[in-house]
């Protein structure tokens, strides 16, 4: 099954970062936050990937061209470039992994429809290149396939931006930083889908995945939500970023479930 994931947004609301690189490279401790996802996946047994460029593609795709250099040892005989021996280091080994120009300034919608062709099986897995989870994938995919509807959608209640306090008269009895919604779920990514969506999509590049095909899907009845009450955070700002580096960097990163 392909894995899709959209990288091409120009994240403008992390200019800190995305000013010199797309953001799905921007780092969480040594590595870009796609290849967090691409590894949530992969624990999962899910290895092929179609990853949608856009903004700075160019650097995604110089990082997966020098993988292999970049993550091995390697013997090289001076002055015979055909001579190099790679002494590969790590466990990507079988990742195959599709690099799609899907256009700069293409929205969702238009990316996902543009890399159609490279969609050969009857179900699809679609996530956002910005968002970590400690989703179980296989559980998704079973709920997917138990309801028989074309698409299925993460539903997860995220932290809010503020915090809140508990008050008795005016004596606050209780302040929590980062609440938890309890009201509504927000769509959270890691999607799953019939190839018949591809029917709701257009390549033009004004086609917004989120407004007019799941809105139409919906309308159907064909759009499921899956629950996840765990883990997930997307990076739209510098603070979550750093949130997450020290998840990372103190050895309790929750989506990490691979070893």
């Amino acid at each position: 099954m392909k894995v899709v994931i959209l990288c091409g947004g120009m994240g403008t609301r992390m200019r800190e970062e995305t000013e010199y690189r797309p953001k799905p490279m921007v780092l969480i401790g040594n590595r870009p936050i796609l290849w967090h996802i691409m590894k949530t996946y992969d624990r999962y047994g899910f290895k092929d990937f179609v990853i949608c460029l856009g903004y700075k593609g160019h650097m995604i795709k110089d990082y997966f061209l020098n993988y292999e250099f970049m993550n091995s040892d390697f013997t090289i005989r001076l002055g015979d470039r055909e001579r190099i021996h790679i002494h590969s280091n790590h466990t990507e080994r079988d990742w195959s992994v599709t690099l799609a120009e899907t256009g700069e300034r293409t929205q969702t919608g238009g990316r996902v429809k543009r890399i159609e062709r490279y969609v050969d099986c009857d179900e699809f897995m679609l996530t956002y290149g910005d968002g970590v989870a400690d989703i179980d994938i296989a559980k998704l995919l079973d709920f997917h396939r138990s309801h028989g509807r074309i698409g299925t959608m993460t539903g997860v209640m995220p932290v809010s931006r503020f915090g809140e306090v508990s008050l008795e008269k005016d004596k606050v009895t209780c302040f929590n930083e980062k609440p938890r919604s309890n009201d509504c779920r927000v769509n959270g990514g890691f999607f799953v889908f019939n190839r018949k969506f591809f029917q709701y999509l257009e390549a033009d590049e004004s086609c917004v995945l989120e407004r007019g095909p799941l809105e139409k899907l919906a309308a159907d009845g064909e759009l499921m939500l899956y629950p996840h009450d765990g883990f997930w955070q997307c990076v739209d700002t510098y603070r979550e970023l750093e949130a997450l580096n020290g998840m990372w960097n103190s050895g309790k990163a929750p989506w990490k479930a691979w070893d």
